[in-house]
């Protein structure tokens, strides 16, 4: 980071029960959610850090609705097999069930924000930009599940709208760690920077002496 002053909020984008706990919609469609929930320690001490250092937080929540209108097989003729069949098999964090929930070794405090969002990007048809200038903020420090998919497609979003782009990669998980590196690599050569919890911390540190 060159020696500015910046303006940060976090997003932790989509760590809920149907996609990280056993007993959620991916645990019982067969999908490995260990590396899902390995992150949730560092993701914990990552938003207890924020919040002692008054950055602010934003969560993503990934949400259905049960009548199905907001399916991506309603407005998408061609998707990939694995994804179509994964839409087809079981109906994924509908609105109000457990399976939408943050986990709860995670949740949201009153002054945390929360986006719903219905695509892959959190910026796509939500308020989180309105939210992210009504606080000045020109800095995003990403975290979440999954690296590749929600988390990358987010972060693209990000820097296309003018924000400088933080990584935090041992608070991001991919099921395919393949795609997780491909990811860092394409955050360290195009979007921004990729830390560590630990040399986030101390770079703050560092800033407020």
């Amino acid at each position: 980071m060159r020696n500015h002053h910046i303006h940060p909020a976090l997003l932790i984008v989509d760590m809920q029960n149907g996609f990280v706990s056993k007993g959620g919609s991916y645990d019982l469609m067969g999908i490995n959610v260990s590396r899902y929930a390995e992150v949730v320690p560092t993701l914990k001490r990552l938003i207890d850090y924020c919040r002692s250092v008054k950055i602010p937080i934003f969560y993503s929540q990934a949400v259905r609705e049960e009548s199905g209108i907001d399916l991506l097989t309603r407005s998408h003729r061609i998707l990939p097999k694995s994804r179509e069949e994964r839409i087809k098999k079981r109906p994924i964090c509908i609105r109000g069930s457990w399976d939408a929930e943050i986990v709860d070794d995670l949740k949201p405090t009153a002054d945390d924000h929360v986006v719903i969002k219905r695509r892959d990007s959190v910026f796509q048809d939500t308020e989180f930009e309105v939210w992210l200038q009504s606080l000045g903020i020109d800095s995003i420090i990403f975290s979440g599940i999954d690296t590749s998919i929600c988390v990358e497609s987010s972060l693209r979003d990000a820097f296309n709208h003018g924000y400088d782009i933080v990584m935090i990669s041992d608070a991001t998980a991919s099921n395919n760690l393949d795609h997780y590196n491909s990811t860092l690599d394409n955050i360290r050569n195009y979007y921004g920077l990729v830390m560590n919890l630990g040399e986030l911390t101390s770079y703050f540190d560092k800033e407020s002496k």
